[in-house]
């Protein structure tokens, strides 16, 4: 790598302006440290209508996760964007454990100069409008969320549909919510501005559905989860594709070999090429045998990593599977790395966040 006089300058100037920075807030630390708590707890709610202490997306973690001394405690929560093409993506994101989690956590989804920065750091785009007003009340397992007339503003009918089941699928991610019901501006409205119905309640539905073929019978069909790398390949988006036969793991795998649909921008999991011999479940572990194509996974550019993890969370939704393990041409095959852990969640936005700033540094670094 070669860097011009100019561009040394600008090199050296960044890390001194960084190392003034990491000063300033380690002076800051010392001054402020006797004012801050020493633990922030999360409150316990006075009633379920709270919403602020439900765990979203299950796992292993507990709800809060203390902080060193100093530090307010944390915990995670899951948050819907849209990518460039209208998909709609979870993404694990952390807040500060207090009431209201379920509002805060819609809070991170309305546009605005730092929300959109953000999502823009993990390829996706906000999909609730700048300044929406939001208000939520939490009974009964019904969530009524009364948004401000800000969302008869939206830009189309797609724009509408996104954000409304960004909203459901966020919301019912929180155990204490079954379903939802939708208010704009403290009023029951049928529809939004372009036709987008909201009258009634919603319940968690498919998410990303593939579309169909018109002659599709699609009573004789059923619904299943397919994961795949989104476009540029960091993020793991979620897609229904409607099948005929058994929504079982067999299918599943079946369909991860087809690919994404023609029309969609989305990544294959497996190589060109690659086939399934077969798929057996015994003691949690979920063997796939695949043609010998398989082991051209690790030619791209991050070894395979995202697609093998987009394989797991796809063989890993189907009860009585809590492992994945990987044949060719029935041989055990290792990827290595822990690539085949089952992952906790989907999308972590720390991690996504820490990739994207690798990229840029080397895109900005990497001039002659």
């Amino acid at each position: 790598m070669k860097l011009s006089t100019s561009q040394r300058k600008l090199y050296w100037l960044s890390a001194v302006l960084l190392a003034l920075t990491l000063v300033i807030v380690a002076a800051w630390g010392l001054l402020g440290a006797p004012d801050s708590p020493a633990s922030v707890q999360p409150a316990a709610p006075e009633s379920q209508a709270d919403a602020g202490t439900a765990q979203p997306w299950p796992s292993d973690e507990p709800a809060a996760t203390p902080q060193p001394l100093g530090e307010q405690a944390t915990l995670r929560t899951v948050a819907y964007y849209q990518d460039n093409y209208g998909y709609l993506v979870p993404v694990t994101r952390t807040i500060p454990a207090e009431e209201g989690v379920a509002k805060a956590t819609l809070s991170l989804m309305v546009s605005s100069a730092y929300n959109d920065m953000e999502a823009a750091r993990l390829g996706l785009r906000t999909v609730l409008p700048e300044g929406t007003d939001i208000d939520l009340d939490v009974v009964d397992g019904t969530a009524r969320i009364d948004l401000g007339e800000q969302v008869l503003q939206m830009a189309d009918a797609q724009a509408e549909a996104n954000m409304v089941s960004a909203v459901v699928q966020t919301l019912t991610e929180f155990p204490t919510v079954e379903r939802v019901e939708f208010l704009v501006g403290g009023k029951k409205r049928d529809r939004l501005t372009f036709g987008t119905e909201i009258s009634g309640t919603f319940e968690r539905g498919q998410l990303n559905l593939e579309s169909l073929n018109a002659a599709a019978d699609v009573a004789a069909m059923g619904a299943i989860s397919l994961y795949f790398p989104g476009e540029g390949g960091n993020l793991i988006v979620p897609v229904t594709r409607m099948v005929y036969g058994p929504s079982d793991l067999n299918t599943a795998v079946l369909e991860l070999t087809k690919g994404p649909s023609t029309q969609s921008p989305l990544e294959g999991v497996l190589p060109p090429g690659c086939g399934l011999i077969g798929v057996s479940v015994k003691d949690g572990v979920a063997t796939l045998n695949f043609t010998k194509d398989f082991i051209n996974i690790a030619q791209q550019s991050d070894g395979g990593r995202v697609a093998l993890r987009a394989l797991v969370l796809t063989c890993t939704q189907f009860e009585g599977v809590d492992s994945v393990a990987i044949q060719v041409e029935g041989q055990p095959y290792d990827p290595g790395q822990a690539t085949l852990a089952v992952p906790t969640f989907v999308n972590d936005a720390a991690s996504l966040t820490q990739q994207y700033i690798s990229t840029q540094t080397a895109s900005i670094l990497d001039v002659d």
